[in-house]
């Protein structure tokens, strides 16, 4: 048997992290299709994948960034071990932050209150190297206690009674960090099967609360990062209830409004939000962002948010928080958010007409929803190419400057695609590996999918343009990979910070002109510098060119682009699209 840590030190917080992600990888499905209540929203397991990937991907950082500085641990040298290791704290916060930044919806959002509870119990100490079984108790009480206070309205039945079971029983346990997490384990595990005698919705469907799963599944994780053995295949149908009305296997449930989108449309829903609202009728979109605000400040948007909808939950602290919250005004929700601080990472989920709130009798599963025979999933910098990829039939990821998504993200799209073949589109030479993941596991999972490297959204516009879901699969991704190789693509940017380029030096400030991904131009006027690399891609021939705008480009530069095509450029036509905000001020292409 592997050596495993006998008290919770940094090495346990990354071994308990990549646990946790691969348990709820394998039960990511099964937890999608117990979210019944309060409709068939099918996406908690998923929303908790993609927190705990967040977490573990920024545990992670902190190792590599320790190795770094310091090297890799001694191993014989003789030296202490725990040298050359991350303190518990460094790893702690990790962890809880990247929950914090990462956290989807509101089974996504409480794990991360939950994480950051544990945190600040066991990063008390900075410079301590590890905890023992009565200091993970302490943070488990800790992490119910602050999970269920950032919820508006909590309510019994859901994630947070789990979790409250789980610190009851770990404090009472007595030994070491096994012995703790295997108590708060079995906790956890009891209270998940009493709750559908607490929600009447989850005990006619005959399933346990969806959430409550999900964190059973991550302390499960716990036990087996302290003794080495998982605690045993957890079952749908535990202490007399059984999986009913049709969510068993191979069922699926219908996701009227995609991936991330928790829906509460009367009571309760699974994640322990009431929301008061009737049968059939809810607030029209989900919104979510990350704030930068005082604790003062969010205390006030908390009341104001909350009588503008439901499902409100404001998790965080320490001047960065994150938002969720149901309503029929978004831009209100929004606004309220810059009334309170900064708000960032914004995202806004248009439940549109026959979602789940107008789903009729609640509690009730969907037959499966029939799989399209072809789908085409494409990441896209700005909410413009969004709205423009989306009318085109595809489904898309959205990539904020900075924020790369991760694999888990486009196997989520993947999934709200629902088709037997997929064409994958990164649109970005720097996601190539993590799409290459993303495919996998979904081929893995019984989908045909091809990847098209494409470098640029611009590139994706063109195989766009040519897909036909009609034809042979083969046929159809050689016609779309060939179109996007045709398309030469470009960018116009403001450089961050001094750098050597391919052009020479350029300084913070300077306008750059990149082509096929390297610097060509630098100038110091946008507009003149997107004239350069216009006619240098040109030069080349070209019978048709993409303008993709930004929101913080000169309002005059369509005009004098487009004028400079015309008039020295034959035959050749310019099309121009809004891409809002997408880091760069200018894409352009040339096929």
């Amino acid at each position: 048997m592997p050596q495993v840590p006998q008290t919770f030190d940094a090495l346990a917080v990354r071994t308990w992290c990549g646990l946790a992600l691969e348990a709820l990888g394998r039960a990511r499905e099964e937890i999608d299709a117990i979210n019944v209540y309060p409709v068939a929203d099918g996406d908690t397991g998923t929303n908790l994948y993609l927190t705990v990937e967040s977490a573990a991907a920024a545990v992670e950082a902190v190792f590599a960034g320790h190795d770094a500085l310091y090297g890799r641990d001694p191993e014989g040298s003789g030296a202490d071990p725990g040298a050359a290791r991350p303190t518990l704290a460094d790893a702690v916060q990790a962890m809880a932050h990247g929950a914090l930044i990462g956290a989807r919806g509101n089974s996504g959002t409480i794990l991360a209150q939950l994480l950051r509870g544990m945190s600040q119990v066991l990063a008390g100490d900075s410079e301590a190297a590890h905890t023992d079984g009565q200091g993970l108790g302490l943070a488990l009480r800790h992490a119910a206690d602050s999970a269920r206070r950032a919820v508006a309205h909590p309510v019994e039945g859901t994630v947070l009674t789990v979790a409250s079971a789980a610190a009851d029983a770990a404090g009472g346990a007595e030994g070491d960090c096994g012995t703790v997490a295997r108590a708060a384990y079995e906790g956890a595990r009891a209270a998940l099967a009493a709750t559908p005698r607490q929600l009447a919705v989850l005990e006619r469907a005959g399933v346990v609360d969806a959430g409550g799963r999900g964190l059973v599944a991550v302390l499960a994780a716990l036990v087996e990062t302290f003794t080495g053995e998982a605690p045993g295949a957890l079952a749908l149908a535990w202490a007399g209830v059984e999986v009913g009305a049709g969510a068993g296997a191979g069922a699926e449930v219908e996701t009227g409004a995609g991936a991330g989108s928790v829906v509460a449309s009367g009571g309760v829903d699974s994640d322990g939000c009431v929301d008061g609202l009737s049968e059939g009728g809810g607030p029209a979109f989900e919104v979510i962002y990350l704030l930068e605000a005082e604790d003062s400040a969010v205390a006030k948007l908390r009341d104001r948010l909350d009588g503008m909808g439901d499902s409100l939950v404001v998790v965080g602290g320490d001047g960065l928080w994150n938002v969720h919250v149901h309503v029929d005004d978004a831009g209100a929700a929004v606004e309220a958010g810059v009334e309170a601080g900064r708000p960032h990472r914004i995202r806004i989920t248009h439940f549109g007409l026959g979602d789940a709130h107008t789903a009729g009798a609640r509690g009730v599963v969907r037959p499966p929803r029939e799989r399209a025979q072809r789908a085409v999933v494409a990441v896209v910098p700005g909410e413009g190419l969004a709205g423009l990829y989306t009318e085109a039939g595809a489904t898309t990821v959205l990539a904020r400057p900075g924020e790369p998504p991760a694999s888990g993200e486009l196997l989520a799209a993947v999934h709200r695609a629902h088709a037997r073949e997929v064409v994958l589109l990164p649109n970005d030479a720097d996601l190539r590996h993590t799409a290459a993941a993303a495919a996998e596991q979904a081929r893995a999972e019984g989908v045909r999918v091809a990847l098209i490297p494409t470098r640029s959204a611009v590139q994706g516009i063109a195989a766009l343009a040519v897909h036909e879901a009609e034809r042979r699969f083969d046929e159809d991704v050689v016609a779309m990979t060939s179109a996007a190789g045709a398309t030469r693509y470009a960018e116009v940017a403001i450089a961050e910070r001094q750098s050597w380029t391919m052009a020479g030096i350029c300084q913070a400030g300077d306008v750059l002109g990149l082509i096929d991904g390297d610097v060509a131009v630098i100038g110091s006027d946008i507009t003149a510098t997107a004239e350069t690399v216009l006619d240098r891609m040109l030069s080349a021939g070209g019978e048709m060119v993409t303008l993709v705008l930004g929101d913080e480009a000169p309002d005059t530069i369509t005009d004098r682009l487009e004028a400079r095509v015309r008039e020295t450029y034959l035959a050749v036509d310019t099309v121009v699209y809004r891409g809002g905000r997408q880091g760069a001020l200018l894409l352009i292409g040339v096929e």
